[in-house]
C-alpha cells in the first residue's frame, strides 16, 4: 500500500519500487514511529478531529503492533510496505477498520520521520553516553590496579619521559568524558518537537503542539515548519559525536596492539579478545583491538557521507533524506559494538611490570630532568639544554648511560655539575619531580583517579 493517493496512472516501476523502499532500514523506527501516532491520536481527539471511540480504537490496534512485533519481530519481513510509516498504518487498517485512516490527518510523513528519527537519536545518544561512561570506569579500574606501574611515555614514538601506568589510561579517560560532553550536547539539540509542522507549512489544524512536546518527552518545539521537516543537523552532530569516539578508541586500540607485541612486550592481550593462526601454531593476534581499529574508520565515512548529501539540498523535504538512516544506525550500532569489546580488552589487559619499569628508565628519559637541575642551579635553561645534550652524546660515545656517567665526565662538560645530580636521574625522583594537578607523580596520579571516577559518576547521573 503507498500512501500517496491515485494521481498516477501508471503503477511504479518494480524495480523502482524496490529501490525507493526503505523499509528494510527504517522498520527500526518502529517503536518510535507508535509512540509518536499515539501521541498524535490523542492530539487529534482534542480538538475533535478523532472521537473516544475512535481514539481508542487506535491506540488498542497500535499496542496490538507493538506487541505483535516484540514477540514475532519476523512478522516484519512478511510485509512488503514502502516505509514504516505505512506499514503501520496498513497493520492498523486490519486491526480496527477505517478508523486507522482518519490517524494522518493534518500530518505529514515529512514530519513523522523527522519525530522518529529524532526520538531514536535521543535514546542513542544516552546509550552512546552511557556506554562511554561504564568504558571510562574500566580504564580507571585498570588504573587503580596498577597505580605504581612505572611506563615509557613517548612522543614521535621514541621514548620521551617516564610516566605512571595510570596516568596513560587516565589520558583516554579524558577523551571519553569530552565524548560522553558531545553526546549529551547531541541529546540536547534533537530535542526538539517537529511533530505538526506538516509537510513543510504547519498543520491546518489547532493542534497544542506543546502539550504535543510534553507528552512525547521534547524540550521545545521547533519554531519554522520549514526547518524542522528538512532539519538533519542533529543527526549529523550525533554522527560527528560518533566519528570522534571512534578516533579515540582507534588511538586506544593502536597503543594496545602496539604495546602488546614482542618487540614492546609492555601488556598482553586476554584470550576471550584474541585468536591464532590458521597455519602459525604460535601466534596470539589482537584480532578485537584490529577490529574496533578498522570498523571506527566507517564512523568518518558515515559523517562524510551525511554531510555531502546534506550539503545540496533546496528546502524542505527531498527524498536524498532517507538516505540518512543507514548512515545513522550503522554509526550507533558500530559506535556502541567498539566500545563494549574495548571495554572487554582492558578487563583483561595484563601487564610485564618489570619490562615497563626497565624502558622506563632507558633511551635517556631523565635527561630533561638533568637539565632542569642545571637550571634550579641557575643555568638559563637553553644553556642547560646544551650541557645535557653534551653529556648524552658523551654517554653513547662510552655505551653509559646518564646516572652510570662518572661524575669527572659531568664535571669537563661544566663545574655547575655536582655529585647530587644522581639524586634526580632516578625513575622515581623524576616522576616525583611532576606533581603538578595533571601531572604524572604518584600523588597527582592517585588524585586524578578519585578525580576521574566522581566525574564518571557524575556523568552518569549517580
Amino acid at each position: 500500500m503507498n500512501l500517496w493517493g491515485e494521481l498516477h496512472s501508471e503503477p511504479p516501476d518494480e524495480f523502482f519500487a524496490r529501490f525507493s523502499s526503505s523499509f528494510s532500514c527504517d522498520r527500526r523506527l518502529l517503536p518510535y514511529d507508535l509512540e509518536g501516532s499515539q501521541a498524535w491520536a490523542f492530539a487529534l481527539a482534542r480538538i475533535g478531529v478523532l472521537d473516544k471511540k475512535e481514539a481508542r480504537a487506535i491506540g488498542r490496534g497500535l499496542r496490538q503492533i507493538r506487541r505483535r512485533a516484540a514477540a514475532d519481530p519476523a512478522w516484519l519481513d512478511r510485509h512488503a510496505e514502502e516505509d514504516v510509516h505505512s506499514f503501520v498504518e496498513a497493520r492498523l487498517h486490519e486491526l480496527i477498520g477505517d478508523a486507522a485512516w482518519r490517524l494522518h490527518t493534518g500530518r505529514s510523513r515529512n514530519d513523522q520521520v523527522a519525530l522518529d528519527v529524532r526520538l531514536y537519536a535521543k535514546d542513542a545518544a544516552g546509550q552512546l553516553a552511557r556506554s562511554a561512561t561504564d568504558l571510562g570506569f574500566e580504564l580507571v579500574r585498570f588504573g587503580e590496579r596498577h597505580a605504581e606501574v612505572v611506563f615509557p611515555g613517548y612522543t614521535h614514538l621514541r621514548r620521551a619521559q617516564p610516566i605512571l601506568l595510570p596516568h596513560f589510561a587516565l589520558a583516554y579517560v579524558e577523551m571519553l568524558l569530552r565524548d560522553v560532553e558531545r553526546l549529551k550536547q547531541v541529546r540536547q539539540r534533537a530535542d526538539v518537537l517537529p511533530l505538526g509542522s506538516g509537510a513543510l507549512a504547519g498543520t491546518a489544524y489547532p493542534i497544542d503542539r506543546a502539550r504535543l512536546a510534553r507528552g512525547l518527552g521534547f524540550a521545545e518545539v521547533s519554531d519554522n515548519s520549514l526547518d524542522a521537516v528538512s532539519d538533519r543537523d542533529f543527526v549529523a552532530d550525533l554522527l560527528h559525536a560518533c566519528a570522534l569516539v571512534g578516533v579515540h578508541l582507534s588511538r586506544l586500540a593502536e597503543d594496545l596492539i602496539l604495546y602488546s607485541t614482542t618487540e614492546f612486550g609492555f601488556l598482553t592481550i586476554g584470550d576471550d579478545v584474541s585468536t591464532g593462526s590458521s597455519l602459525m601454531p604460535q601466534k596470539r593476534n589482537p584480532d578485537a583491538l584490529e577490529l574496533v581499529r578498522g570498523k571506527t574508520g566507517r564512523l568518518v565515512g558515515n559523517l562524510a557521507a551525511l554531510l555531502t548529501m546534506l550539503k545540496g539540498l533546496p528546502l524542505a523535504y527531498n527524498r536524498d533524506l532517507q538516505e540518512d538512516k543507514e548512515r545513522l544506525f550503522d554509526s550507533v550500532d558500530t559506535a556502541l559494538s567498539c566500545l563494549r569489546v574495548t571495554r572487554t580488552c582492558i578487563a583483561g589487559l595484563g601487564v610485564d611490570e618489570a619490562a615497563c619499569r626497565a624502558a622506563a628508565g632507558g633511551g635517556f628519559s631523565n635527561a630533561t630532568d638533568l637539565a632542569d637541575y642545571l637550571v634550579r642551579k641557575g643555568v638559563p635553561f637553553r644553556v642547560a639544554h646544551r650541557l645535557v645534550s653534551r653529556a648524552v652524546r658523551e654517554c653513547i660515545k662510552a655505551g653509559l648511560t646518564l646516572e652510570a656517567f662518572p661524575i669527572a665526565g659531568y664535571r669537563r662538560i661544566s663545574d655547575q655539575f655536582a655529585p647530587d645530580l644522581f639524586d634526580h636521574l632516578t625513575v622515581d625522583a623524576v616522576l616525583s619531580a611532576r606533581a603538578v594537578r595533571g601531572g604524572t607523580s604518584p600523588l597527582a596520579v592517585n588524585v586524578a583517579l578519585k578525580r576521574a571516577h566522581k566525574r564518571l559518576l557524575k556523568s552518569a547521573g549517580r
